[in-house]
Formats: C-alpha cells, sequence, structure tokens
C-alpha cells in the first residue's frame, strides 16, 4: 500500500464560491451509474458478477423512479422551518410511512434478475416479510445502521429507500437548502458514500460528498474529514501509484477513513459504483488501525 502524507497539489490555489449541492436527476443518475456498474466489471474479473447484478439493481431502480414520478413536494412551511434551524428538510425518521409503494414496486422489477441463492432468498424473505419486519428492515436503513448477519435482505430494502429519497430530494429548491454540518447531507440528513474532487459542478477543484441516502451531491470543504470535521491530522494512502484516482482520507483525530475520488481526473466515476469496485483498497484498509467512515449498502458485508 501507498502511503500518501504530502499535500495533494490540486488543493493549492484559489477555489471560487460553488453551489451547496447538486440535486440527483433520479432515472438519469441509476441509469447512469448501472452503465457504470457494468463498464467496471468489464475490467474486475473477480468482482464481475457482484458489479453486473448491482447494475441490474440500478436499471430496476431508475425503471421504479420513471414509474413512481415526483412525489408531493414538502409543505414550504417546513422547509423554512428546517432551513431556520439548520436541518435537512427531508427527515428520514418520517419518511417509513411513504416508501411502500416504492418497496412493492422495487421488489417486483429485482424479481426477474439473476442473483445467487443466497441473494434470491433474502429477496423472497423481503417480498415474504410481515409489515413488523419490514418496518424493521426500513428503519436500519434510514438510520444507516445494517446488521452484518442480515446485510442481502438490507439491500433491496436500501435500494428502494434511494430512490423514495432521491425522487423527493429532487423536487427541493436548492437555494433553500443550508450546511448543517461536516459529513452530513444537507437534503436528508444521510452520511456520505464517498466524496469526489470535480470539475463539473461549477468550479475546479471543488470537493463534493455523496449522500448514500437521496443521492444529494453537497460541497465541502478539502482537506478535512467527513467523519468528525477536523483538519489537522488528515493523510492519503492508496493501493496503486501516488497519482491514483481513488484513495483513503484518513484522518488521524477521530480514526476514520473515507474514500476520496478524483472526478476531475476521470470524469466517467460514479461514487457509489467506484467505491465497490475499489474493494481492494477496503480490503488493504482493513488491514491497519482504521474504520471505514464512508456508508454504502451495497458495499456492507465485505
Amino acid at each position: 500500500m501507498t502511503i500518501e502524507l504530502k499535500p495533494d497539489p490540486s488543493m493549492i490555489g484559489g477555489i471560487a464560491k460553488v453551489p451547496l449541492v447538486r440535486l440527483p436527476d433520479p432515472v438519469a443518475l441509476f441509469r447512469t451509474r448501472a452503465e457504470r456498474f457494468r463498464f467496471l466489471a468489464g475490467h474486475s474479473a473477480n468482482l464481475a458478477p457482484y458489479l453486473h447484478f448491482l447494475a441490474a439493481i440500478c436499471d430496476a431502480q431508475a425503471r421504479v423512479a420513471q414509474d413512481l414520478g415526483p412525489p408531493s413536494p414538502l409543505e414550504p412551511a417546513w422547509i423554512e422551518t428546517a432551513r431556520a434551524s439548520r436541518m435537512p428538510p427531508i427527515d428520514r425518521a418520517r419518511l417509513k410511512p411513504d416508501l411502500g409503494r416504492a418497496l412493492d414496486l422495487l421488489l417486483k422489477q429485482v424479481a426477474d434478475i439473476d442473483m445467487p441463492a443466497p441473494s434470491r432468498a433474502a429477496l423472497e424473505a423481503v417480498v415474504a416479510a410481515n409489515a413488523s419486519d419490514r418496518d424493521w428492515l426500513l428503519g436500519n436503513v434510514l438510520a444507516d445502521q445494517i446488521p452484518e448477519d442480515s446485510v442481502a435482505p438490507h439491500m433491496f430494502v436500501a435500494a428502494a429507500v434511494q430512490v423514495h429519497a432521491a425522487l423527493l430530494a429532487a423536487t427541493l429548491d436548492p437555494e433553500k437548502l443550508v450546511p448543517i454540518r461536516t459529513g452530513v447531507c444537507p437534503a436528508c440528513g444521510g452520511r456520505p458514500v464517498a466524496s469526489m474532487v470535480t470539475e463539473n459542478i461549477g468550479a475546479e477543484g471543488a470537493r463534493y460528498a455523496s449522500c448514500a441516502c437521496c443521492q444529494t451531491l453537497w460541497n465541502e470543504v478539502r482537506v478535512k474529514c467527513l467523519c468528525c470535521g477536523k483538519n489537522g491530522k488528515i493523510s492519503h494512502r492508496s493501493v496503486e501509484a501516488e497519482d491514483a484516482i481513488i484513495k483513503a482520507e484518513l484522518c488521524g483525530d477521530c480514526g476514520h477513513w473515507v474514500k476520496l475520488m478524483y472526478q476531475n481526473r476521470n470524469a466517467t466515476i460514479e461514487p457509489v459504483a467506484d467505491d465497490v469496485a475499489s474493494l481492494g483498497l477496503d480490503l488493504k484498509m482493513r488491514e491497519t488501525e482504521w474504520t471505514r467512515g464512508g456508508f454504502n449498502p451495497f458495499l456492507m458485508g465485505f
């Protein structure tokens, strides 16, 4: 593993004021993610079956997003209250009653996907789950707390939650959103999958974190831990050369790490897909004392 402790040259210089958020276009987002998974599958013999499986899941998500269409927007008064209180307007704790249709549609869409026997059993378990069990599954996904002994059923539920949350986030006015705190999505309060250095959202060199729940991208200060917000002991590691396009950003203050992806060097990078495909970095980091801080329901259990 390469240990990089030198400053990142791309961080030097001024960065213009950039938009706080980039809200998702759900149908296009899931289609693009499916295409990226398929491309990455062609370059990873070991992970190819799983990446193809996830591509099919994303195809299903795109179809569900299209079938569902835009949900009713949040009440303007509630959005103003959230803004004044510096809280995300999408309250994930209150989403469960609205997720039933998305989950039912998603389960139908993925029924014909080719998948391993354990995944098929997990899917059938979710389909057969009673209201109490579904409530438990949804609650875990919305809380970003997926038990390690039941990852597979939660993955299907998470896919449905992503669709509904992305559709809801797409109805928001980006000008009404405000920063919450470091590492927290301004739209739904979700955790980041990873962060990306990008040049296609308004300013070269800006960093955007990618929400694991509603798929919103939000601007974060460079060289700051997305888990604790500190910046005094940041370093980077990679499994490739020093100029690797995906690195682990480590925080010596809290002991966590989150992937940093250089989309400005490879415009096709997609945070969720490339997070899974760069599993080798996770495996290397498991050999260290650092704890993964990024959250990705498609990477749980690895």
